[in-house]
């Protein structure tokens, strides 16, 4: 993994903080993501995430923190997910965190509920993913952990735990 460096955007008023590190696979997307040219903010992150997968971590751990985002970051997240689920590489996983509101977590019933709570951002679930694992995470008013979902999916077959 040479030739490029941990990558770390500050967050804005309008922009998420980003912070992507090649040496322990940690990608992570908090705050808010509202940009009107989100290609700016965006554009370097899948540049790195490209070389990233060339060398990736054995585990590859994605958080999306975002209070709230616009349709077109979920449209980059998107592309960003695509490139991390194509990782092929034996026995690596990838493990997307999702926190939402208490509201939120209550109404993911199953699979089919993360889906429809995370389009377009969903698409990469329906590639060939071999090793996923899918953690939902409950933020009560204080953006404390209340509770937790988890979600494998191993050779497409979908396998749910909860944990709480």
């Amino acid at each position: 993994m040479t030739g490029y460096t941990n990558l770390i955007i500050e967050q804005t008023p309008k922009t998420p903080h980003i912070d992507l590190n090649k040496f322990t696979g940690d990608l992570i997307f908090s705050g808010r993501s509202t940009p009107e040219d989100a290609s700016f903010i965006f554009e370097p992150v899948l540049k790195w995430t490209e070389q990233y997968i060339q060398n990736p971590r054995p585990s590859t751990s994605v958080r999306v923190n975002l209070d709230i985002f616009n349709t077109t970051t979920a449209l980059w997240l998107s592309r960003i997910l695509r490139l991390l689920a194509s990782i092929d590489v034996p026995d690596h996983i990838l493990t997307l965190h999702l926190y939402l509101s208490e509201e939120e977590y209550e109404a993911v019933k199953d699979f089919n509920d993360i889906r429809d709570a995370f389009i377009p951002i969903a698409d990469v679930l329906h590639e060939d993913v071999h090793n996923l694992c899918i953690r939902l995470y409950s933020k009560d008013l204080k953006d404390d952990i209340t509770a937790s979902k988890l979600i494998l999916i191993e050779n497409d077959q979908y396998v749910h735990a909860e944990l709480h």
